[in-house]
């Protein structure tokens, strides 16, 4: 799915690159989509991160990227002043752009806990993330969707609302911790679909979902997506003051109850002394 497909169609995606709604963010996003897919994979199946901890740095890096590509766009929003159809949507710019890439930087800014990364073992090889809390997935979720709802309003309904859902309800009820490798892997999968049926969302498609283009739906949306990520800010900064952590190389919520259940399920290597006799 993530290897041999994308290979297959990346020639399909040049021959349609003269597409009107394929935009330079379509072809970034694929791609470090399908790279996050495949770092992401190396730590579940193999044990190169555990000989090269180094290697843990990349997860939050092309998340990092995978932001920034959206904050960067947003702000080209707002700045060309987009009003009519662009890139085979119809677009409507205004101060919601600035506000939700704000958004957007804070949440970049707050990614924290990547050392504490690691693999199950068993049949279900999943990558987990511990200090990646509740809190943040929400707040992304919310930055995410109202980045689409004001920059892909085409199809704002499937990779704004469904696809975050698609991510996100298993993180937070039955497979705690994998959020981040079953958001690249949705995002990859839809991406790809994107590139390949250019005209699924576009206007006069049967799949078109419209939003309201109303400027009050998106100024609030985007007030939501902010006052989460600064809440999130207050809460994580207050811990690292109150327990002098080092964002950069401590885990931010060991102690907390939602945690410990996750790592809970790290594979803990048997003590020698408890082998002998």
């Amino acid at each position: 799915m993530f290897m041999v497909l994308p290979v297959i169609l990346t020639p399909i995606w040049y021959f349609m690159a003269e597409s009107e709604l394929t935009s330079w963010f379509h072809w970034v996003k694929v791609y470090s989509a399908l790279a996050g897919c495949l770092i992401y994979m190396v730590i579940r199946f193999t044990n190169f991160h555990k000989k090269h901890p180094w290697y843990l740095v990349l997860v939050p890096a092309i998340l990092a990227i995978n932001i920034a590509e959206a904050v960067i766009r947003e702000f080209q929003v707002g700045v060309m002043g987009f009003e009519g159809i662009v890139d085979g949507m119809y677009y409507i710019s205004g101060g919601w752009n600035y506000v939700n890439a704000i958004a957007g930087i804070l949440n970049l800014l707050l990614i924290c806990g990547w050392v504490g990364i690691f693999a199950t073992s068993g049949k279900k090889k999943d990558m987990l993330w511990p200090d990646q809390t509740k809190l943040w997935i929400i707040a992304y979720g919310a930055w995410n969707i109202a980045y689409v709802y004001a920059c892909a309003p085409g199809n704002a309904f499937y990779s704004g609302v469904a696809l975050n859902i698609a991510a996100t309800v298993p993180a937070l009820l039955w497979a705690k911790g994998t959020w981040m490798q079953n958001r690249a892997q949705t995002l990859a999968f839809w991406m790809m679909w994107v590139m390949t049926m250019p005209y699924f969302f576009a206007v006069g498609s049967t799949f078109n979902v419209s939003v309201s283009y109303n400027p009050a739906a998106n100024w609030t949306i985007a007030l939501i997506s902010l006052a989460l990520n600064v809440v999130l800010a207050v809460w994580q900064v207050t811990r690292i003051v109150k327990y002098r952590l080092h964002p950069l190389k401590d885990e931010l919520w060991k102690d907390t109850k939602e945690y410990q259940e996750i790592a809970a399920l790290r594979e803990e290597p048997m003590n020698e002394s408890a082998t002998v006799g």
